[in-house]
């Protein structure tokens, strides 16, 4: 299928243009209003909508594969349909949700898409190929509420949630550029996952849909910043999701500097809220942890943390910072990072050290954020 990407050919990851193909905005738009686009119902909401348009239900099935197998982004190509169905479901339904306003970076290596919402709001996700893996980092939100220290995501403040439909978007306008589907998902992006807690539920089970995009659940991360009452919800989905937690200090003092959510769900709380978790689930929880020089990476605050996370069936991903406008912190020197991964690994704990591959793209963690084009 033609992508209709042009993409950058600059291997310092300047920025190349798309076509839009979203509709310009409109005033109706309102995030409370049940969305027009196909993309953001379930297969038998889907066959419940055929059955109020009096076609038969086995037409469900057969949209579902135009949109997710296929990945068609026009009515008149789903040739099985009959044309009056097709013209009836255009009346009802929107196809695109999210499109490709610019690409930067090269195809095969990590690369940002700044995504045009229909109502003219843009977010931005991420292309993250390694080896066999093809992994996307959607964002769920434009803008964030929890203004984190360094994350560049809730600079211009919070705008409203993104809808199911145009999560899953992200996933197929990542599909396109791939030339194949995801094969993982990561809710890195911009916005905070579990402050939108029903439509990226809603997305995770459109994309796990074994007939369709098939993202197996372990193949999908949701990262969050510690909120209690979205992490209790989740445990009692019964979907074995991978969960990631940004802690980034051990002590709430600090982590209410770097991260102010901790004023409302402090670290006792959330950390006996991640125990609950992993034994409800029985799955295990990856805490996130920014190295930030003369801030958190002291040899004290190593040893704090392997104290704090002991009890818990984890691993810890360690996170250079990445260059935030904004924020005046420096990334840890290497020698310190690896002083601090060694008291980890000795206290028991399962610790890795990330190497951003967006950062040269302003795609790092903590850099994605919204725009205006």
């Amino acid at each position: 299928m033609n992508s209709g990407f042009k993409h950058s050919s600059s291997p310092r990851g300047t920025s190349a243009k798309a076509e839009s193909g979203v509709k310009p905005p409109h005033s109706k738009f309102s995030p409370d209003v049940p969305s027009r686009v196909i993309h953001g119902l379930l297969l038998d909401e889907l066959a419940a909508a055929l059955r109020a348009l009096g076609a038969p239900v086995f037409r469900a099935q057969q949209i579902w594969r135009w949109l997710y197998v296929q990945r068609v982004t026009a009515w008149d190509q789903m040739k099985n349909l009959p044309a009056e169905l097709r013209a009836r479901l255009a009346e009802r339904f929107d196809l695109q949700a999210a499109a490709a306003r610019e690409i930067t970076g090269e195809p095969g290596a990590a690369q940002k898409i700044l995504v045009g919402l229909t109502d003219g709001e843009c977010v931005e996700e991420v292309l993250i190929p390694a080896a066999e893996r093809r992994t996307v980092c959607v964002s769920s939100q434009v803008g964030c509420k929890f203004g984190c220290a360094f994350c560049a995501s809730g600079q211009a403040g919070f705008r409203r949630n993104l809808s199911a439909g145009e999560i899953v978007g992200q996933v197929l306008l990542a599909a396109t550029a791939y030339g194949n589907r995801p094969t993982h998902l990561v809710f890195m992006g911009v916005g905070e996952p579990l402050d939108n807690y029903d439509e990226v539920l809603r997305a995770i089970r459109i994309v796990n849909q074994p007939d369709g995009l098939g993202l197996g659940a372990r193949r999908i991360t949701l990262s969050t910043c510690g909120v209690i009452p979205g992490l209790r919800r989740l445990a009692g989905e019964g979907l074995q999701v991978e969960l990631s937690v940004s802690l980034h200090a051990p002590d709430d003092a600090l982590r209410a500097r770097l991260l102010p959510v901790d004023r409302r769900y402090p670290l006792p709380e959330l950390l006996a809220t991640c125990r609950d978790y992993t034994v409800q689930t029985k799955r295990i929880i990856t805490f996130e942890y920014t190295l930030i020089k003369n801030v958190n990476d002291a040899a004290g605050q190593a040893d704090a943390l392997a104290r704090l996370l002991a009890p818990l069936s984890c691993r810890v991903n360690l996170i250079p910072l990445s260059p935030v406008a904004g924020f005046a912190g420096e990334p840890s020197l290497p020698e310190t990072a690896k002083l601090f991964i060694r008291t980890l690994t000795r206290a028991g704990l399962n610790a890795t050290l990330r190497d951003s591959q967006g950062l040269r793209l302003h795609a790092a963690c903590g850099q994605l954020r919204i725009a205006r084009l």
